[in-house]
């Protein structure tokens, strides 16, 4: 049978290259290579494309010394990828692209609109969902009209610091007691994300959010299980969830270097949660997913507190595929293996 090709766009301008790098080689390992021709696509953190030949070469970083350039164009009529080396350009057709890129400038509608331009089959979700779920703040105003417990936040933009901080910290201070939360609206992985034990502590964390974005949240604390539910579907495929997931970090909290880089870092696909909290986790994963006009995959993260209360955190359209990462673990815990889900997920693409 004559193969499709796919494409797998991998790197990213974000904070979250390196994950995504890590990402996308586990994906790439699981690709029916019977069924699809591969074409490697590495975004540098300058925003630079081109051509990996191997994902050996992006487990190694060989692929940023790639000579090919590659450029995915917008032309709904050619549906191709340009590539040039030394001078020479050529075109590749391409029937659909896996887009493995977290965070801003590939998680948050940005890549998808360009894929909606270019009339492609794409993995995931689309621009609205896409953008909606990057931004913490808007997700929270979507999930406000659902009727699901989340954590109490105060809005700060990050341009309002500069102009008086004082009244940012006094708002902040009237509204919540210490120990608080702070957020990037846009970040994933936790990128700058930091607890906060007071005033001081607080400040430093606000300067730090707004290196990653203009909009900042501070939450309260929820003292409770940190869960994540794995969702699959749209379209012609109902929309299921996986089981329920546990997260236990070895730091203080949920931080990037304990999610990546701490070994004694766990996580639980069966834990023993309170009452029916997991089921109606699961349901909320489910409805949180339908708002957001979400399609084919997302981890909606979830605080479970001792009393069985869930608590809504965030969703993520396009979630780690690590080799730590929790949405692959929980469908296969759910007997769907990576390469089924993989293939799943290009299924959905073609589908839509």
């Amino acid at each position: 049978m004559n193969k499709k090709k796919l494409a797998v766009l991998f790197g990213g301008q974000s904070s979250e290259h390196i994950v995504s790098c890590m990402s996308a080689a586990n994906v790439i390992d699981q690709i029916d290579t019977e069924r699809y021709e591969l074409i490697l696509i590495g975004i540098t953190e300058e925003g630079h494309w081109v051509k990996a030949e191997s994902v050996g070469d992006i487990r190694s970083g060989a692929w940023y010394n790639s000579p090919i350039e590659a450029a995915l164009i917008p032309d709904a009529t050619r549906r191709c990828v340009i590539l040039t080396e030394n001078g020479i350009t050529w075109e590749e057709k391409i029937d659909v692209v896996f887009p493995v890129l977290h965070g801003p400038f590939g998680e948050d509608g940005t890549v998808q609109g360009l894929l909606e331009l270019a009339r492609l089959p794409y993995v995931g979700c689309g621009v609205l969902a896409s953008a909606v779920s990057m931004d913490k703040l808007y997700t929270k105003i979507i999930v406000n009209d659902l009727g699901i417990r989340q954590a109490a936040y105060v809005p700060v933009m990050s341009w309002k610091m500069k102009k008086d901080m004082d009244s940012i910290v006094r708002r902040i201070e009237d509204r919540f007691s210490y120990p608080v939360f702070v957020k990037p609206s846009n970040a994933g992985s936790s990128r700058g994300v930091s607890k906060a034990e007071n005033r001081e502590e607080l400040i430093a964390g606000l300067l730090e959010a707004a290196h990653h974005d203009r909009k900042i949240l501070v939450e309260e604390m929820i003292v409770g299980h940190e869960v994540e539910c794995a969702v699959l579907g749209g379209g012609q495929k109902p929309v299921q969830s996986s089981g329920v997931g546990e997260i236990r970090a070895a730091a203080e909290f949920y931080d990037f270097e304990a999610k990546y880089y701490n070994e004694d870092s766990r996580t639980d696909t069966n834990p023993t949660l309170p009452g029916d909290s997991a089921q109606r986790v699961r349901k909320a994963a489910e409805k949180i997913f339908n708002a957001v006009d979400g399609y084919g995959l997302a981890r909606v993260d979830f605080f479970v507190t001792e009393d069985g209360e869930v608590v809504f955190n965030e969703i993520n359209t396009l979630p780690g595929f690590t080799a730590i990462s929790m949405y692959p673990m929980l469908w296969e815990a759910a007997g769907i293996p990576k390469k089924e889900l993989i293939d799943q997920l290009i299924t959905l693409a073609f589908e839509r």
